[in-house]
Parts: C-alpha cells; sequence; structure tokens
C-alpha cells in the first residue's frame, strides 16, 4: 500500500516545518501550504488522502477553506483549533471536516487522529437491502460512493460513506451513540455526539427526498440511529 499523501495549511512556519519532519518520519508523504488560496490551489494541481487545516488563518480561514475544498472534494479532512468549543466543532464539521483537533496536540494524538479519519470500513453486503431501496427511489453505488435519490445525484465523503454503510449493514435496528462512533471513527471516541448529530444531518440531505421528515435516518431519542427499511410488499404490487 503507497503511502498516505498529506496537504498542511497552516500560515505557522513553526508548526508546517514540524509537520512535515514528524509525518515524513512515519512515511507519509507530505505537502505544505501557507494559505487557504494556497492550498486550494495544490489541491487542484495534485490528489491527497488527507488535509491538516488550521482554523485560524489570515485572509481566507479555515471554515471558508473547508467549505470550498469539500464543494468539490471528498478528502478527507481534519481542522487543527485553538477553541474547544462546542460552537466551532460543530462549525468545523458543518463546513465539511471530518474531525478536528485542539490545539496544543501531541503528536501521538494527532496521528492516532489521522489513522482513524483513514481508516475505512468494509463495505456491508446487503444486495438486498440495497434492492428494497431502490424500489424506493434510493439507488446506492458501493463501489463510487454515489447515491441517486428520484434523479437527484450526490457523493458521499468517506466518512459519510462509512456512517451509512454501517447503518445499512444493520437495518432496523437501533444502534447506540457510542456503538456507531467507535465503529466509524474509531476506539477512543465515544462521546462525540456532536459528529453524529453533523453527520446524519448531512447524509439526510443527501439520502432523504425530504431531509425535515426523515424516513430512513430515523432518531431513537436518546439511544442512536436506525435505518428504517420498510418492507415492500410485492403481493400488493
Amino acid at each position: 500500500m503507497s503511502a498516505a499523501r498529506i496537504l498542511v495549511i497552516d500560515d505557522d512556519p513553526q508548526i508546517r516545518r514540524a509537520m512535515r519532519t514528524s509525518l515524513t518520519a512515519r512515511d507519509y508523504q507530505v505537502t505544505d501550504a501557507r494559505t487557504g488560496e494556497e492550498g486550494l490551489e495544490k489541491l487542484r494541481s495534485a490528489a491527497f488522502d488527507l488535509v491538516l487545516l488550521d482554523m485560524n488563518m489570515p485572509g481566507m480561514g479555515g471554515i471558508e477553506t473547508c467549505r470550498l475544498i469539500r464543494s468539490g472534494s471528498d478528502v478527507a479532512i481534519i481542522m487543527l483549533t485553538v477553541s474547544n468549543t462546542e460552537r466551532d466543532k460543530v462549525g468545523a464539521l458543518d463546513a465539511g471536516a471530518d474531525d478536528y483537533v485542539t490545539k496544543p496536540f501531541s503528536m501521538p494524538e494527532l496521528l492516532a487522529r489521522i489513522r482513524a479519519t483513514l481508516r475505512r470500513l468494509p463495505q456491508p453486503p446487503g444486495s438486498a437491502d440495497l434492492r428494497e431501496l431502490a424500489s424506493q427511489g434510493v439507488e446506492i453505488d458501493l463501489s463510487s460512493r454515489q447515491i441517486a435519490v428520484r434523479g437527484r445525484t450526490s457523493h458521499l465523503t468517506a466518512k459519510e460513506f462509512d456512517l451509512l454503510a454501517y447503518l445499512l449493514a444493520r437495518p432496523n435496528r437501533t444502534i447506540s451513540h457510542r456503538e456507531l462512533l467507535q465503529a466509524v471513527w474509531g476506539p477512543d471516541y465515544g462521546d462525540e455526539l456532536e459528529y453524529l448529530r453533523v453527520f446524519v444531518n448531512r447524509l439526510r440531505k443527501k439520502i432523504e427526498p425530504n431531509p425535515a421528515k426523515p424516513q430512513f435516518l430515523v432518531t431513537d431519542a436518546w439511544a442512536g440511529y436506525r435505518f428504517h427499511l420498510p418492507k415492500h410488499d410485492s403481493a400488493l404490487g
């Protein structure tokens, strides 16, 4: 397996230098950029597996940069921020980040977050369930991570796909918040409920005919989430 390609976008030269030294020593391929604009240009000219993006930069800030990256790419994004408030965390996730790390952080913590963000779950079998969904106007292509809902096509990010796939493989069963977080993000997660709120909302916008009244991605209050798969009765046509 080839080394993951990481783009570091941060205006602090010391952080960029430390990132490059530490990540290269662990066999990652590292490129850096000083500004959001420079980072976007490098993303247009080369392929990356992960972006480490500083939230607080002069000029184009991290949130705006994240939104622009996400509007045209499903590359994994970890936001680096000095703020630990729920508002800023949710803002980063809403902008399209897959995870965030609060400064100051240790390199082992960042490496663990990188591994968690890059990890992929095996695709679920569930072909019968996918056919059932298709009969209800929702077509899911597991290989390309594309969803088509009544003619409207959306592309899922890796983490969106992993969350949906995990729920899809267990239809009509309530999955606890902790189980979902640990299955999709990794064993070090479990209390980050804002991740699930944001990612489920993102998925609903892509998979639900009416995201305001979800019929597939159901919230079971205080318990978790469930992929509701109503069975089509062939006898009724």
